[in-house]
């Protein structure tokens, strides 16, 4: 029945604090937890809501949130212990130091470079598969043509959708294994035999990559550069294309990107080109970032594309009768270009980094760009030498 108030049966009591286990519990706490660090003078990032900049005189600081894990970076150790006595005070939180882990990511520091890795998380996923004494392989996928829906039925389907949504958080410090993870991934709804073997194959690469993981350090230079790429009408089921793109910030990969198409491209022009605008699309999303962390780009950013054609339909404003059917929306990449804000450059196949986001590649050429993605082993310790 619950509580009842004698004088007043017939109210109810108005929930003034939200409680964990109702519904609208995260909201009430991030709304509390911003309007808190907005009184202390903080700005709201419009590209990304869950960061918050502190920018006044020579004092710099960024908290990123997520939930109620929170990641806070400052200019000097003061303003540190200054805002960290603010929030302590306001909330119960706890300082734990330097970045170690955050979100089941371990960060290694070495000197001025940090190794994010999720090797933990990637042997308990080999401990799911029931997998833990597997072969390794030297590459995630073979060169084979990519997967179809025929075949038999898998029989344990929650299995496998349980290992492919595992696979995809590992992806986030495995660039590497992004491609073989997509293409598993689109077949999640109705699994066959053929998508868990697979499946199964990426994780006996894992086992013989277990300590690789993303390598971090300081640039000379702050630019953006991207590779994009698509494999022209490759889904044997649909024939739709696959895209990908990978961008650096100075010498580090900071975001990469493995979809198939949700239409058909009649020609491999047209399927590059909107991996093109894929790219574009991402870039002025960093740069619009990198605007508001006061680290605005001076220069334009490089696209490079290995389809002549798809650099030609980017830079002519003329519509072609092969060319007007593709939505408006694509050609944004034209007006960036007269901003001066991109510029699309040729590059040859052997060098296109974002290959290994389009499809299945030998091992020594999977290996060159892998090195390229700083996928890496972790740097050997010296402590006690």
């Amino acid at each position: 029945m619950g509580f009842r108030h004698r004088q007043y049966p017939d109210h109810v009591c108005r929930l003034k604090k939200s409680l964990y286990g109702l519904k609208q519990a995260p909201r009430a706490w991030y709304q509390c937890f911003t309007d808190f660090v907005l009184q202390q003078g903080f700005t709201q990032c419009k590209t990304d809501t869950s960061l918050f900049i502190y920018h006044h005189g020579s004092d710099i600081a960024y908290l990123l949130t997520y939930v109620d894990d929170i990641i806070l970076t400052t200019s000097s150790n003061t303003l540190c212990d200054r805002l960290m006595s603010t929030l302590s005070g306001e909330f119960a939180m706890k300082d734990l130091g330097p970045l170690s882990y955050f979100l089941g990511i371990s960060v290694t520091r070495t000197g001025n470079s940090m190794f994010l890795s999720q090797a933990a998380y990637a042997k308990d996923i080999i401990s799911r598969a029931a997998m833990d004494s597997c072969k390794p392989t030297a590459t995630p996928v073979d060169t084979q043509s990519k997967l179809s829906a025929e075949g038999s039925q898998f029989d344990d389907p929650s299995l496998f959708r349980s290992l492919a949504g595992a696979l995809q958080y590992l992806t986030f410090t495995r660039p590497d294994i992004t491609y073989s993870v997509q293409q598993i991934c689109i077949h999640m709804h109705s699994p066959r035999v053929e998508h868990w073997n697979a499946l199964k194959r990426i994780i006996r690469y894992i086992q013989g990559t277990l300590d690789f993981g993303l390598t971090l350090g300081p640039s000379t230079s702050l630019s953006l550069r991207a590779y994009t790429d698509a494999d022209w009408a490759g889904c044997p089921d649909t024939r739709r294309s696959t895209s990908s793109y990978c961008v650096y910030l100075g010498d580090n990969l900071i975001s990469w990107s493995s979809k198939r198409q949700s239409t058909i491209s009649r020609s491999s022009a047209e399927a590059e080109y909107r991996g093109v605008a894929n790219a574009v699309a991402e870039i002025c999303w960093l740069r619009n970032l990198l605007l508001e962390l006061h680290c605005p780009l001076s220069q334009a950013t490089v696209v490079y594309c290995d389809n002549v054609s798809a650099i030609y339909l980017s830079g002519n404003p003329v519509q072609h009768q092969r060319t007007k059917h593709i939505e408006l929306d694509i050609h944004f990449v034209r007006e960036h270009i007269q901003k001066g804000l991109v510029r699309i450059l040729h590059i040859p196949s052997r060098f296109q980094i974002a290959d290994i986001f389009t499809k299945g590649l030998p091992k020594i050429l999977f290996d060159d760009f892998r090195s390229s993605l700083t996928v890496r082993l972790p740097p050997a310790s010296t402590a006690g030498v």
